[in-house]
């Protein structure tokens, strides 16, 4: 083949993988948008930052993020479809193990296999009564955060310290809320031992700690909300 052709195939071959990546990451066609810009900044100050920000980008391309205040509510919405997902999916491993538990009861040569299975179902089903109370906790939170939103809205700039107490107390109540549904999930972490686990025992982990983890970068969230609100308190 002659050095022309090989150059002309060559030019076509990254032509057609340039414009199948163009195709499914629009970042490489276009700028950054400026929503994505701030996702990515604010989540420099969370724990887990790339997480913070898979989790957060689907946002950005619709510009739908508005500020600290939006930017709390859409971690906190996050945060409790996560838990909503765990906690179904444990009640279903729950579930299985139970109905395995009757069957392998009336085996009595296989009682140590009944006694770990019965430990695991009980871990699994504590796991399901702390991933129950995460869901309520974030639940509450969001409509805590909408009802401390109303009242900022609904007063002006003109307010006494009325309305900051009232600010203060509808935020410390997400903040504690926000902060229980974190010691719940990560409760249910420290139940299963980080070696030789099961692939199921894994999975249930990993679950477990995502929503851990995304619940502390919303609480994170909360928390520069509350500085921004600070910062435009006037005295």
């Amino acid at each position: 083949m002659s050095p022309f052709n090989l150059t002309f195939l060559v030019t076509i071959f990254l032509s057609l993988i340039f414009s199948t990546l163009a195709k499914v990451d629009p970042t490489l066609t276009r700028p950054k948008s400026q929503t994505l810009s701030y996702i990515e900044s604010s989540c420099n100050g969370t724990l887990y930052r790339e997480l913070c920000i898979r989790s957060l980008s689907k946002f950005a391309s619709r510009n739908d993020i508005e500020g600290p205040q939006h930017l709390a509510h859409v971690a906190l919405s996050i945060s409790l479809v996560r838990a909503i997902q765990t906690k179904n999916y444990l009640v279903g491993v729950s579930k299985e193990l139970n109905a395995m538990n009757n069957i392998n009861n009336d085996n009595i040569n296989n009682s140590n296999i009944d006694k770990k299975k019965r430990r695991q179902y009980q871990t699994i089903q504590d796991c399901v009564n702390q991933l129950s109370d995460s869901v309520d906790q974030l639940s509450q939170s969001i409509k805590e955060l909408r009802r401390m939103n109303k009242k900022s809205n609904m007063s002006g700039s003109s307010s006494s310290s009325r309305i900051n107490d009232d600010f203060l107390f509808h935020f410390n109540n997400v903040e504690t809320w926000v902060s229980t549904a974190l010691t719940d999930a990560s409760s249910c972490v420290y139940a299963f031992p980080g070696h030789r686990m099961s692939k199921r025992t894994a999975s249930i982990r990993g679950k477990a700690m995502n929503v851990a983890q995304v619940t502390s970068n919303a609480l994170a969230f909360i928390h520069k909300y509350m500085e921004a609100a600070s910062r435009n308190t006037k005295p």
